[in-house]
């Protein structure tokens, strides 16, 4: 009796179903897509341009070389590959809807202004548009790595310690607005308004005055 039912389970292909003696007795095997999961491993940096492969190659050792020729950047990767994607870090600064009339109505998407930098001499100020807002900051994130300078540090009287203020007097002019950046004592800080002192603390500057007239 239960060699006959064990037959008639064979036929129906049941739990005795598929060939006699194969390794597949139903459908409990592995499928051969589920091997891609868990693969969350970072793609390798592939240069694309001179530049990049010079510095893939360890034929450029500093950053300062690339900014003393005024060689264009083209990647965020060689920004990274120098400063270091760990010690990098960025502030989102401000989120705004833009809105553009079209046929079918108003188009609404998002603009985000993120400032990069190192808190060591080098920042950069990256702007980006997407429709979501998360997609803008990732753009904006490197384009401010692609807009990444350095600037100069100095001191306020006696040359003692690091330099943590800047070397003299600057005045830069937007549109109506001018800014002005005078150097302060060490201990004063950063006297600014919240973007502005953002930005000059990713910079690397501890002690500074400034002044701002115009539409701001």
């Amino acid at each position: 009796m239960e060699s006959a039912a064990g037959a008639r389970d064979g036929a129906r292909g049941g739990r005795g179903g598929g060939f006699p003696g194969g390794p597949r007795g139903g459908r409990g095997g592995r499928r051969g897509r589920g091997s891609r999961r868990g693969g969350d491993e970072r793609k390798e940096w592939v240069p694309m341009t001179k530049l990049g492969r010079l510095v893939k190659d360890k034929k450029i050792q500093r950053l300062e070389h690339v900014f003393l020729f005024s060689i264009p950047v083209k990647e965020y990767q060689i920004i990274d590959h120098f400063l270091g994607e760990d010690k990098l870090k960025d502030e989102v600064l401000k989120i705004m809807p833009v809105q553009k009339q079209t046929r079918a109505g108003q188009r609404t998407r998002f603009k985000a202004f993120v400032v990069v930098g190192d808190s060591n001499g080098h920042v950069g100020l990256g702007v980006k548009t997407a429709k979501e807002v998360a997609t803008a900051i990732r753009g904006a994130i490197v384009a401010a790595k692609l807009a990444i300078v350095p600037v100069r540090r100095g001191y306020w009287g006696n040359k003692i310690g690091q330099p943590h203020t800047v070397p003299c007097k600057v005045t830069g002019k937007c549109g109506s607005v001018r800014f002005r950046l005078v150097p302060a004592p060490r201990g004063t800080g950063i006297v600014a308004a919240r973007v502005p002192k953002k930005l000059l603390m990713m910079a690397g500057y501890e002690d500074v005055f400034t002044a701002s007239t115009g539409h701001t």
